[in-house]
């Protein structure tokens, strides 16, 4: 009781501390550190007394500011770190109890509420130590939303807003990555590798689909680790015509590549065909990782691949899948562009990048762009370009099988949001946990396009073509507007000719304007039934999505309803009939 008159108050609330009780010490602790909160110090505990059985009988409990520093570490010389503020000064403040071993029952036996220091003001006291605590249920809800993909400063948001502010969460945000940092460590503790191994192991016996290999060095150190789900090797034989994938992102402490498998699903979306995390970047490496991703999904091999641009991995694809088709990513493309070129030069690479145009019109306007005075002439990254021009100039790209797609920017977009989780500290269990939680997300979403799709059709007018209310009946909504936009350029396309040669039927395209004629639309018929259409411009073969070339002979033929020759099932919603989807499940068994 500080000063040097006692009020009546003071004398009141001596008396209710020094009469009290407690069934135990914790009980006690509890008790002077709420009245320390509501005072504005906080408190530690301090000495304590057994009996002959080594049973506490005597504790001391004092505020946090008892004592002072040693004189040792103010005569220390080899500080690194500048030493935390001074806070001890002597202070006399303390609560003694004592346990009555006859009754077990704790009593106060001394109280000192006289404070050598300037108490802390309400909206202070949470940055007490003594006040700063997280309890069980705290606990589980931060590993909770970790695992959900929040980043340890947003759960502090989180943790503040649901407990109504941060005086009230009882911690603050270093006792929070102090938690998750310690969290981590028991879990895994110098066995990361092996723990992350362990992990998937018990997912595949779990689940009899799931796909998991690994391969380990000589010293037998884990090299590489490729795994995949149930849903991501259904995905993989619906979609994996087109597969996706760089190696430009290291998203743990050691720096591993993280390489997804990436594709595009019937709504246009990203999906997951599997991941991949590997020791380095060299062509052995990547002939492992294609030769188990076409294991896991059970010898079936892409189409065709979009990649970064690495040599190991382009001959590593050539190697494995000599058959399949390469474009390079034309994000990464132009980025390297921008390093290289400026001004004009930039304009023109990039029309020569995305121009449609014949491949002999490329070669000339190439030329031309090298005899430009802005270009350099012996700049080499230009030399590799035209080297690889069949990898991504759109003169020889156009009409191979990409599904429309030029970048590996879906990737891209999944690593942003793993990023957005993640940093170079990260250990691998952490990289696999928010690794399928993004996918969870990614599976949520493709089913709620899927119930839009399946419960509604996409809006017509009265007036529309009668194709395009048979497209709103076929495919998705988002393919359908593609459709819808092939279906009204009709207007600018006449059938000049139709010749017949051989099995097939063929239709001359020719401007509506001036007549001129633009490329075939060859139809091959079962009777009166169309059972085959193949059009000059190639859009149906590189993007399975019939042309305006195409439907305009079917106007032309008086075809109302789209023939099924023209309906690739990947584009609707029966592209998994006969695979029920599990998007439903929950990643967070994995942390279990």
């Amino acid at each position: 009781m500080a000063g040097n008159h006692i009020s009546l108050e003071e004398i009141t609330e001596y008396e209710s501390v020094i009469t009290k009780e407690f069934r135990s010490e914790d009980e006690g602790y509890k008790f002077y550190n709420d009245y320390a909160w509501s005072k504005g110090f906080s408190i530690r505990k301090d000495n304590v007394r057994y009996n002959g059985d080594g049973k506490v009988v005597w504790r001391r409990l004092c505020c946090s500011y008892e004592g002072y520093r040693l004189l040792k570490y103010f005569e220390r010389t080899d500080q690194i770190r500048e030493p935390r503020a001074l806070t001890r000064c002597g202070c006399e403040a303390k609560l003694e109890m004592q346990l009555n071993e006859e009754t077990g029952i704790w009593f106060v036996k001394d109280f000192n509420d006289g404070h050598a220091h300037p108490l802390a003001k309400h909206d202070q006291v949470a940055f007490l130590r003594s006040h700063r605590n997280l309890s069980d249920a705290q606990k589980a809800e931060v590993v909770e939303l970790g695992v959900s993909g929040l980043r340890t400063c947003n759960i502090m948001d989180v943790m503040e807003k649901n407990h109504g502010g941060y005086d009230q969460v009882g911690f603050v945000s270093r006792d929070l990555y102090n938690f998750v940092a310690r969290y981590k460590k028991e879990r895994i503790e110098g066995m990361d590798a092996q723990f992350a191994l362990s992990l998937l192991n018990e997912q595949k016996e779990r689940d009899a689909e799931f796909f998991f290999e690994y391969n380990t060095d000589a010293g037998g150190h884990l090299k590489n680790m490729f795994w995949a789900d149930a849903q991501s090797r259904i995905d993989y034989d619906a979609f994996g015509g087109v597969v996706v994938f760089d190696a430009t992102y290291r998203v743990n402490r050691y720096n591993l590549p993280f390489v997804p498998f990436i594709g595009v699903n019937h709504h246009r979306s990203t999906v997951v065909f599997g991941c991949c995390l590997l020791l380095d970047e060299t062509v052995s490496s990547y002939v492992w990782l294609l030769e188990t991703f076409i294991k896991a999904m059970g010898g079936k091999r892409p189409r065709s691949f979009i990649t970064d641009g690495d040599l190991s991995m382009a001959n590593a694809i050539a190697k494995v899948c000599p058959d399949a088709d390469h474009r390079l990513c034309t994000w990464h493309i132009e980025e390297n562009a921008k390093r290289h070129l400026h001004g004009d030069a930039l304009t023109e690479f990039r029309r020569l990048v995305y121009e449609v145009m014949k491949a002999d019109e490329f070669e000339r306007r190439w030329c031309a762009f090298k005899n430009r005075d802005n270009v350099p002439e012996k700049e080499l990254w230009l030399a590799m370009m035209y080297a690889l021009r069949e990898k991504w100039a759109t003169a020889y790209t156009d009409g191979r099988y990409f599904l429309g797609m030029r970048s590996n920017r879906r990737s891209e977009g999944l690593n942003s949001r793993i990023h957005s989780h993640l940093d170079r500290k990260m250990s691998l269990i952490d990289v696999i946990e928010h690794f399928m939680c993004c996918v969870s997300r990614m599976r949520r979403n493709e089913a709620e396009m899927d119930a839009r799709a399946s419960q509604s059709v996409p809006f017509t007018k009265i007036s529309a073509e009668a194709l395009e209310k048979s497209a709103a009946r076929f495919f998705t909504h988002v393919i359908f507007r593609e459709v819808r936009a092939e279906i009204r350029k009709i207007c600018k396309w006449v059938i000049l000719e139709v010749r017949q040669l051989d099995e097939a039927r063929r239709y001359s395209i020719a401007s509506k304007y001036d007549h001129k004629v633009h490329g075939e639309v060859s139809c091959s018929f079962d009777g009166a039934l169309l059972m085959g259409v193949k059009c000059y411009c190639q859009m149906m073969d590189s993007k399975e999505i019939p042309c305006s070339h195409i439907f305009t002979v079917l106007k032309y033929l008086r075809i109302d309803i789209i023939p099924q020759c023209c309906v690739v099932v990947r584009w609707t919603l029966q592209v998994k009939a006969a695979f029920p989807s599990v998007r439903t499940a929950n990643v967070h068994e994995w942390s279990e």
